[in-house]
């Protein structure tokens, strides 16, 4: 039996919990933009890079100017 290993979300410099582990994190990433985090909507997804044996993914949000 193997154990699945933990999946952390990072974004802005805040943890954010991996709400289902069934989800892709691109799906994490969409659910996180529409509850909350607005900014989400257009950014990556890095990763998963294994710290202290979790998979840590790094969502990036898009830099560029309007107009």
């Amino acid at each position: 039996m193997s154990e699945r290993v933990r999946r952390v979300f990072h974004f802005n410099g805040a943890n954010l919990t991996d709400p289902d582990p069934s989800m892709s994190p691109e799906e994490v990433k969409k659910m996180y933009a529409s509850s909350g985090y607005p900014a989400l909507t257009n950014a990556s997804v890095t990763g998963p890079e294994t710290k202290d044996g979790k998979a840590v993914y790094t969502f990036k949000a898009a830099v560029g100017t309007k107009g």
